[in-house]
């Protein structure tokens, strides 16, 4: 059985004295083994990085701009291998794989920018004979702590800003399926990165704490749930570290009673069931707006009970299984509870079994109608192919369902009206909101962040809110001296 290691300083590294199970999640058996490292593979790590930092953080931004075209290209053209690496071990289908790396390339292709998004102010004359200039520049080394469910996206999201900005990185992905996560580093020293600029530690808690204590690491970046996006960012900030943690997300879909329905269910569809479901912008929750809820189900349950489950290498796969066990139990928890408190379960296709997989971890997709916000289903994030319909009697009941929640990543209204639409923009305290748009994930040059429990710390991940977060801004206020000297002066100067 191969043994997935630590990848630092350009090769594999044995380190720690314990190992994890990496599953195949369709067949539901271990197909690798992985290292998990402990404080002295971090510390190790860390060395690695402080060397490998004393040139790097010279390099022009030009030169890091180069590696990144180059990286672009190497990702795009390994991608099919790269998904397959990817719906191994995370049981995703081969096309929702190479989504995700797509998205995760275009950040790759803004860090590319890097030359004009590191630039500074300067202002003339701000004084008699006074200049004043700004500049960005790095932190140090910086730390990811990713999950699982884009094991190559949120990296990509990450290291390359990172190390555009001029920084080390060390990447702690997910136990779970960290090699595509560890391939995404190869291929960056291939592009030209050096190696020992990015490190790959695979373990759990224990590296994160040591990540987290460790004074060399100026900054931590995490996706996760919020129950750990929480501990990771009160843990840094006790360092006194800057954290950017992103968590859980209950993200709801208003359809108002004007939407184009067969818009919508299309849209819902993709939304809720894409992946599973693990996917922290998936839409768990329509609000149908008044008489849209009998519309919306006539029209949703044929498509629902349509989608095709199956493995990651069947091509006509629309969804795969979930990643673990944990996960298939938790998620059937929560099903049933559901039908225990009173809501009403459409569409029901928990038991499927597929010829060949029958030991994989496959829930088909549920809907559930008439759920009332103190249900469990509603309040806790299911992180599953399971779609709840709430009845709202009006627009204002449905928004105040959004505002009440106490997760805010991401939320969409289907309408035709745009004053509505407009006014949802404005008031729903969300961080990403789609109008007609099931899944509002802002492309690489803006940035992507919540709201209320789901997110902890100041900066959202990538554009430029990411540069910000991987910088420190210096102002130099400079004033040359003349040829005839005036003398010393012990008044406090001034700017007249």
């Amino acid at each position: 059985m191969d043994l997935i290691k630590h990848y630092i300083n350009g090769a594999d590294i044995h380190g720690g004295s314990r190992q994890g199970d990496v599953y195949n999640p369709a067949i539901g058996e271990v197909v690798s083994k992985v290292t998990l490292g402990d404080l002295e593979v971090v510390n190790n790590a860390i060395e690695i990085s402080k060397k490998v930092l004393e040139k790097w953080r010279y390099t022009t931004p030009a030169k890091r701009a180069s590696i990144m075209f180059n990286y672009k290209k190497l990702l795009e053209d390994n991608s099919v291998r790269i998904a397959e690496l990817v719906s191994k071990e995370h049981g995703k289908t081969i096309e929702d794989a190479k989504g995700s790396l797509q998205r995760g390339i275009e950040v790759v292709e803004y860090a590319c920018g890097i030359p004009n998004l590191l630039k500074g102010e300067y202002s003339n004359q701000v004084g008699s004979g006074i200049d004043t200039f700004s500049m960005k520049q790095e932190l140090g080394i910086c730390a990811g702590i990713t999950p699982f469910n884009f094991p190559v996206m949120i990296p990509l999201w990450m290291f390359p800003l990172a190390t555009a900005c001029g920084n080390a990185f060390i990447l702690k992905p997910s136990e779970r399926d960290p090699s595509s996560s560890i391939e995404l580093v190869r291929l960056f020293e291939e592009a030209g990165a050096p190696p020992g600029l990015v490190n790959v530690v695979n373990g759990d808690k224990e590296v994160v704490d040591a990540l987290i204590e460790h004074r060399e690491v100026k900054a931590i970046s995490f996706v996760g749930s919020s129950k750990v996006a929480s501990y990771i960012y009160q843990k840094s900030a006790s360092y006194n570290k800057r954290v950017q943690a992103l968590g859980s997300a209950k993200n709801h879909m208003l359809v108002m009673p004007d939407a184009d329905i067969e818009q919508a269910s299309d849209a819902l569809i993709g939304a809720a069931f894409g992946s599973a479901g693990e996917r922290c912008m998936a839409i768990s929750v329509a609000v149908a707006i008044g008489d849209s809820a009998d519309k919306l189900i006539e029209n949703i349950t044929p498509k629902i009970n349509n989608i095709k489950v199956g493995p990651y290498n069947d091509e006509s796969s629309d969804m795969g299984p979930v990643v673990s066990k944990d996960a298939y139990d938790r998620i059937n928890s929560l099903i049933e509870s559901g039908v225990e408190e009173g809501a009403k379960l459409i569409v029901d296709r928990r038991n499927i079994k597929l010829q060949g997989y029958e030991n994989g971890y496959f829930i088909g997709p549920c809907l559930f109608d008439n759920v009332k916000d103190n249900m469990k289903i509603y309040k806790e994030e299911i992180f599953g192919p399971v779609l709840s319909i709430v009845r709202a009697k009006n627009y204002e009941e449905g928004l105040q369902l959004v505002k009440d929640n106490p997760y805010g990543n991401g939320c969409s209204i289907f309408t035709r009206d745009g004053d509505t639409a407009r006014n949802f923009s404005s008031e729903a305290n969300i961080g990403m909101v789609g109008v007609n748009i099931p899944i509002p994930v802002p492309v690489a040059y803006f940035s992507f962040g919540g709201w209320k429990n789901s997110i902890f710390g100041g900066h959202n991940a990538y554009g430029m809110e990411a540069i910000r977060f991987y910088t420190h801004t210096k102002t130099i206020t400079s004033k040359w001296p003349e040829g005839i000297r005036s003398g010393a002066q012990f008044t406090m100067p001034t700017l007249g």
